[in-house]
């Protein structure tokens, strides 16, 4: 490898493990700060074996919101110059849409909760009543269950609107996704891990009665200075934590599990759709009828805390030897 793999991200706290792997592998990278970065746009080459796209949909929670927009450019930018980019635009487009992920799921023919897409605050009760209670408001950019709000009649969804709180949830791109509440089974809601088109490992997350929806199983992802699941929602300019400094907010349970072989390949086909390298999707069964429901797609992941006890292996390396393998192709393709 001549070229160092540069690393796109917005969150250092973030990816430790991931820099302390590639130190540790002697693989040379260099790091590109998604939210103070700049391109020429008429240059024909840059200085990477391979780019590694880590930047979150949440972004805009740190004051960062610039990162999203700019590195949809910076992507689209290396691709049309044939850079190798791990979770390129097409990963990254679906990371930032929810109802890029209902569509392709649907196309798909993988269950998910019955959905409606709003561009406003009026839409959004009318979409409302096309659908079952309880219900569940959310940005169609968002992260880290930031502003999603639980309405259990369409009265309660009423005064939301009239005293200002449903505006907020409409977020960075003033869309919304109303959509059909399915409390888990037992409180749990489980994660699928894939890499490289091959299931990682799959955790089961309970959150027994919380109506808190961050359910990132990185610790790293949790915090205490975030309002209490009984504040919700909160105005925008109240968002002003960030998860990593701080300690966990609580101590979700966590266990390894093995999903049905459908859900598995449900994943690995958005995935392949999608051009997605590295990611999870959730699912959860259904108190309401029984049924799995597919619901959220990430192609960012900060992977589960102590994995090693958890599922037997250290993810990051499984990464880093996903990085290596793609630089070295890169490389000898270039040769």
């Amino acid at each position: 490898m001549t070229k160092p793999v540069g690393i796109l991200y917005e969150h250092p706290e973030w990816f430790e493990p991931l820099f302390a792997t590639l130190d540790r592998r002697g693989l040379p990278y260099e790091l590109l700060h998604a939210e103070s970065h700049t391109y020429d746009p008429s240059a024909t080459s840059v200085p990477y074996s391979l780019v590694v796209n880590r930047v979150s949909a949440s972004s805009f929670l740190r004051d960062h919101g610039q990162a999203i927009m700019y590195a949809r450019h910076y992507l689209g930018y290396l691709e049309s110059l044939g850079v190798p980019v791990l979770n390129g635009l097409s990963a990254f487009e679906l990371d930032l849409s929810k109802a890029r992920q209902l569509t392709l799921m649907t196309k798909l023919g993988l269950p998910h909760p019955k959905s409606r897409v709003a561009n406003s605050v009026a839409q959004v009760e009318a979409a409302a009543r096309q659908l079952t209670y309880p219900l569940i408001v959310k940005p169609n950019l968002g992260g880290s269950g930031a502003l999603m709000r639980r309405f259990d009649s369409h009265d309660e969804l009423r005064a939301a609107v009239a005293d200002g709180t449903v505006a907020p949830i409409l977020g960075v791109d003033v869309t919304a996704i109303v959509q059909e509440f399915h409390p888990p089974r037992g409180g749990a809601i489980t994660r699928v891990e894939a890499l490289a088109d091959q299931f990682l490992y799959s955790i089961r997350i309970h959150n027994g009665a919380s109506q808190n929806f961050n359910l990132c199983p990185a610790d790293i992802c949790q915090t205490d200075a975030a309002p209490e699941p009984a504040a919700w929602p909160v105005a925008a300019d109240d968002l002003d934590f960030c998860p990593a400094d701080a300690p966990a907010l609580r101590q979700l349970r966590i266990e390894a599990t093995s999903p049905p072989q459908w859900v598995i390949d449900g994943v690995l086909a958005i995935f392949r759709a999608a051009h997605v390298d590295v990611g999870g999707v959730e699912y959860l069964e259904s108190e309401r009828d029984g049924q799995i429901y597919l619901y959220d797609v990430n192609s960012l992941s900060n992977f589960v805390t102590d994995a090693p006890n958890l599922v037997g292996f250290d993810p990051f390396k499984r990464l880093v030897d996903h990085i290596e393998r793609r630089a070295g192709l890169a490389a000898a393709a270039r040769a």
